[in-house]
């Protein structure tokens, strides 16, 4: 179901960078997984064109691609960084391959170009750089949540572990406070046998 939704736009981006999909021929027959934990999970064929098709979800995939959701928001923002991050596993040279294609292309003056076509190129160019802002602003308060609640759980273990602290104290004061009856009682045992002694 998710590679059906997916399908369409990445054929449609390696349809209109024909360098791609010549790159990608040399992998026909071979599986893509992509997962972005924790529900999505698709999988896609590479033709023999170079395109994508729907491929078994049983079948297993010569080359997975792991992302986070906020790579995704990264990657539609134009960062090209967000590649340097992405988990591979299986076949190195199609994980390497599709990496390296994912860097040269930039989506988001994909989305520009063909936009164009329907409103013109100033509006187009006005849409695209407000997507963009507003991809970019969702991209920058994941990252400021994600550091605040670092900050916080830092901060917050620093309590446990004087809580544990604290507790641990209260079990050798009271430890102490036994031993100093014991001994308070020994004293008095001590005084009783010497008392009639002393008569």
């Amino acid at each position: 179901m998710l590679a059906a939704v997916a399908i369409n736009p990445v054929n449609h981006v390696l349809r209109c960078e024909t360098w791609a999909s010549k790159r990608l021929q040399k992998h026909a027959g071979k599986t893509i997984c992509i997962k972005i934990p924790p529900m999505i999970t698709f999988r896609m064929l590479i033709d023999g064109a170079g395109e994508m098709q729907s491929a078994e979800s049983e079948s297993s995939a010569d080359a997975t691609l792991v992302l986070t959701q906020s790579m995704l928001l990264r990657f539609f923002s134009g960062d090209a960084g967000v590649f340097e991050h992405i988990t591979t596993m299986g076949d190195p040279d199609l994980a390497r391959e599709l990496l390296d294609i994912g860097r040269q292309i930039d989506v988001s003056v994909m989305f520009e170009n063909d936009l164009s076509k329907v409103v013109g190129d100033i509006p187009a160019h006005r849409i695209a750089q407000s997507g963009k802002d507003f991809v970019q602003w969702q991209v920058d308060n994941v990252d400021r949540l994600t550091r605040s609640l670092k900050e916080y759980l830092t901060e917050e273990n620093v309590i446990l572990t004087k809580f544990a602290a604290i507790q641990q104290m209260a079990e050798e004061t009271a430890n102490l406070k036994i031993e100093t009856e014991l001994l308070e009682q020994r004293i008095n045992r001590l005084i009783q046998q010497i008392s009639p002694l002393s008569e």
